[in-house]
């Protein structure tokens, strides 16, 4: 009974966490902001710094703890071994770069406040790392992360995640400093984590893989979920029993998974327990927030926040934006997107604070400062494209790489290509294989560099600034296409060209539906959306496998664009215009393939190919010869191709009466 009573409280405590971590995600998903900032501010309010309705929240943060290790687990699995395969050099010279130096900044301003050397550095650290989390789902939200400022956003934040694990290891040996063993026992401290950090991944490596491979083999989705709860728990735990640190474990148990082919399974069963546990995890952490701390350290709290948006911002819009050789435009926006510290930030002030590298008071300023951080990310994001305006106008004589060129228009003839995406280049490819001439106007230093190689006319420049548009001569050109990946980019370039040359039609490609309406009042005189595309090229592909012909698949389709794409914006519980149908049934003309299992020798007058399907015969082609209007004694062979007018029912009686029909069997006499 004892037992089962001490139990209670710890139940209520994790009941009321639960309802706390939804009240927060529900307000703050209503208001637009950060679930993550809700979920810290409710743990607030909720914390014995306010209402006191858990008088203990470090009991329960022992629990919620666990959704950090499910997403370094997470991590692991899918983050860098699926993205650096393509963003691993930006990563690597944007992330590098921004770690380094901003541990470096911040460290060196803490030394001169008065703070340790490992303390130093350790907050260095925690400024250092940006919300995964928050970052991303913002990107996605506007519609940006394919965006050029969207990709060094998370090839940084890639680095980010990947430096979690050495920053976590490093903890327990600054903690070490002080002991009177000096440099002899740090080293065998970090050759001990060393070995332990080898064997552990060479284990996992050698025993995941073949658990997952059995527990598949056994087709049970139970046993399945019970076992990635076991790999995510045990690893973790198994890690912190080599010295090892519970998150480091977990990080290393996914590296291991993903040489199973069954990894993308596992990653399915552990991404919604890790959301919840997350929301547990930031909830709790709130409640350790002291609301005094505010008043008391503010001056501390504002100069943390000075280094997480503006120090680390500046480092990413100027450092981190060259080493990836973008534009200022998109270092800003980037820097805009991760100019915050998140949930790794409070992992390692947590880790810091266990091993006495951080007091309570500097806990609570870090604490205080990353929900501020957090909650200032969308306003930041949605502020950036103003400052990068203003910013690039006020650099423009310096700075802006096309006015040290000549200017490079291409006459009325020719077409303004701005942007060299794989859209781009095979737009670029068609109009040179019709000596169309073209100028390319490209953001990103590398790619202007590898299409000069090639001899492209291409020139680096902001599409955004009206002075580029204006070099390449927009108002001249026979159509500007606008082919980039940025959705609030491409309607600041078709505004500016509808605004300088109001007569020149634009072509804009953007991915969303939501940007169609907004690129027609930008002034865009056509709008390629790749969501319809995608959608029309599905109806394109079922409606051919139909006895349809192929030109009143193609007039549907037109059809379909005429019309702004209406028929595919209309409510799908609306019916289709009945004249958009009446295209599909319209008599028209059409080739038709005799199949090679036809029995030849047959004319058109035998096979009464009118009277049985009502087509009309245009045509024959046979061995390359093509004879038109065969009369009635032309003989039909296999692979021979019909010229044929007629409607879709009646294409379809054709090929019924082409295909050979199976005879049937004889009956067979009775044994004598």
């Amino acid at each position: 009974m004892s037992e089962a009573a001490g139990a209670s409280p710890l139940l209520f405590e994790i009941l009321l966490l639960l309802a706390l971590t939804a009240t927060g995600l529900a307000l703050f998903e209503r208001l637009r902001l950060p679930a993550i900032a809700g979920f810290l501010v409710v743990g607030a309010l909720a914390g014995p710094g306010v209402l006191g309705l858990v008088s203990e929240p470090g009991r329960v943060q022992a629990l919620a703890e666990i959704g950090v290790v499910f997403l370094l687990f997470e991590i692991g699995l899918e983050l860098p071994l699926e993205r650096l395969r393509v963003l691993w050099r930006s990563a690597l010279a944007a992330g590098v770069a921004q770690v380094a130096l901003t541990v470096g900044a911040v460290s060196f301003g803490a030394l001169a406040l008065g703070l340790a050397p490992a303390s130093a550095l350790v907050l260095g650290g925690i400024v250092a790392m940006s919300s995964t989390a928050l970052a991303t789902r913002l990107l996605v939200e506007r519609g940006t992360v394919d965006a050029p400022q969207g990709r060094l956003a998370i090839s940084i934040l890639i680095l980010q995640d990947l430096a979690i694990v050495p920053f976590l290891l490093a903890i327990p040996l600054l903690g070490r400093g002080d002991e009177s063993g000096g440099l002899r026992d740090l080293a065998v401290a970090i050759a001990r984590m060393a070995a332990a950090l080898v064997a552990m991944l060479l284990v996992a490596r050698g025993v995941i893989p073949r658990l997952l491979d059995r527990a598949a083999r056994l087709r049970s989705p139970d046993l399945f979920s019970l076992l990635a709860l076991l790999l995510v728990i045990g690893s973790a735990l198994i890690a912190e029993r080599l010295g090892l640190t519970l998150a480091v474990g977990a990080f290393l148990a996914g590296v291991a998974a993903t040489a199973s082919p069954y990894s993308h399974q596992l990653f399915s069963e552990v991404v919604p327990l890790r959301g919840v546990l997350i929301g547990l995890f930031f909830t709790a952490v709130g409640m350790l927030f002291d609301p005094r701390t505010l008043a008391t350290h503010a001056g501390a709290v504002l100069a943390y926040l000075a280094a997480a948006i503006v120090l680390k911002g500046t480092i990413v819009a100027t450092v981190s934006a060259r080493a990836s050789r973008v534009g200022p435009r998109t270092g800003i926006l980037a820097a805009a997107a991760i100019a915050q510290t998140g949930e790794f930030s409070f992992v390692l002030a947590a880790a810091a604070h266990a091993a006495g590298l951080i007091d309570d008071a500097l806990q609570q300023v870090v604490i205080a400062g990353s929900v501020l951080s957090l909650l200032a990310t969308p306003f930041l994001m949605r502020a950036a494209p103003r400052l990068a305006d203003r910013l690039s106008a006020a650099r423009a004589a310096s700075d802006d790489a096309v006015a040290t060129e000549p200017p490079v228009a291409v006459g009325e003839e020719g077409v303004v290509l701005i942007g060299f995406g794989h859209a781009g280049q095979t737009l670029a490819r068609t109009l040179r294989a019709l000596d169309v001439p073209y100028v390319i106007v490209e953001a990103n230093a590398s790619s202007v560099e590898t299409a000069r190689v090639r001899g492209e006319r291409i020139v680096f420049g902001d599409a955004t600034r009206p002075p580029v548009l204006q070099r390449v001569g927009v108002s001249q050109a026979r159509l500007v296409v606008v082919a980039i990946s940025d959705p609030l980019a491409t309607r600041r370039i078709v505004s500016r060209i509808h605004h300088l040359a109001p007569d020149t039609p634009v072509l804009a490609r953007t991915r969303y539906v939501r940007e169609v309406d907004l690129l027609d009042r930008a002034g865009a005189t056509m709008v390629v959306a790749e969501e319809y595309e995608g959608a029309i090229a599905i109806v394109a592909q079922a409606l051919g496998r139909f006895p349809i012909p192929p030109q009143a698949i193609l007039n549907f389709t037109d059809a379909l664009r005429d019309e702004g794409y209406g028929a595919i914006r209309a409510t799908g519980t609306l019916p289709l215009d009945p004249w958009l149908v009446e295209l599909l049934e319209e008599v028209q003309s059409g080739w038709v393939d005799v199949p090679e299992s036809f029995g030849g020798g047959r004319s058109l007058e035998q096979l009464a190919v009118r009277a049985r399907t009502g087509v009309s015969v245009l045509a024959v082609e046979h061995d390359g010869g093509t004879t038109p209007n065969p009369p009635p004694q032309h003989v039909i062979a296999p692979g021979d191709r019909l010229l044929v007018l007629g409607d879709a029912s009646a294409l379809e009686r054709l090929e019924t009466l082409l295909r050979p029909q199976p005879r049937p069997e004889r009956a067979r006499a009775p044994d004598a």
